[in-house]
């Protein structure tokens, strides 16, 4: 290995040290409680040597949330193997909230925090990930679309609100706004809402 081959490789270990030590103290502490020293007092670098790999902290959450939309979409890719395209559809829901609810913190992350959204508005990048992810919902809607399920046929239009239905209960239920019911309420609610969202799409849509 040369030289160059090295420092590459080191630099992308360190990245990654410090990555999995932000994540390990955003998940201990909060990400708000979390500051760019206390990440540097873990891996035992100055602060300075953050600031190498990232310009701040928006920038070091927007990493961290890239690598949470990458987990998600990995959840997604068995998915191919579900020939019916409506039963495809059901499956990416279940998966979508069962995502949601064993990583309560990521979720947070990728979909309720705004300050990894403020590092890509000022890198003026694409969101790559954003744009996969809604891109397998929308192709499983325009399976559905070809194969006479649907009788909408704007799969964007379509998938969006699909989208913002699960994401809405599901946020809901991740935020504590269903504390009004008992764990054992809130979860039937939860199976309920989205068998019954399930059946309506599929009659009306």
């Amino acid at each position: 290995m040369g030289i160059l081959e090295r420092k590459e490789r080191e630099k992308e270990e360190m990245r990654s040290r410090i990555l999995e030590a932000a994540q390990a103290l955003f998940l201990e502490n909060g990400y708000e409680k979390v500051s760019i020293r206390n990440i540097a007092d873990a891996i035992e670098y100055s602060p300075a040597t953050i600031y190498l790999y990232f310009k701040d902290k928006n920038e070091l959450l927007f990493a961290l949330h890239q690598q949470a939309f990458s987990r998600m979409i990995y959840e997604f890719s068995s998915l191919t193997e579900i020939k019916d395209p409506f039963e495809r559809l059901v499956e990416m829901g279940r998966r979508y909230i069962q995502f949601a609810i064993d990583n309560p913190e990521m979720f947070d992350l990728m979909f309720i925090m705004t300050a990894p959204m403020d590092a890509l508005e000022c890198r003026e990048d694409v969101w790559t990930e954003g744009r996969m992810a809604f891109g397998l919902l929308v192709q499983v809607v325009q399976d559905c679309m070809d194969a006479d399920v649907f009788t909408y046929k704007n799969a964007e239009v379509a998938a969006m609100m699909i989208w913002s239905a699960i994401h809405g209960y599901t946020a809901l239920f991740l935020r504590k706004r269903m504390m009004m019911f008992t764990e054992e309420h809130r979860k039937m609610l939860m199976d309920e809402a989205f068998k019954l969202f399930i059946e309506t799409i599929r009659k009306g849509l």
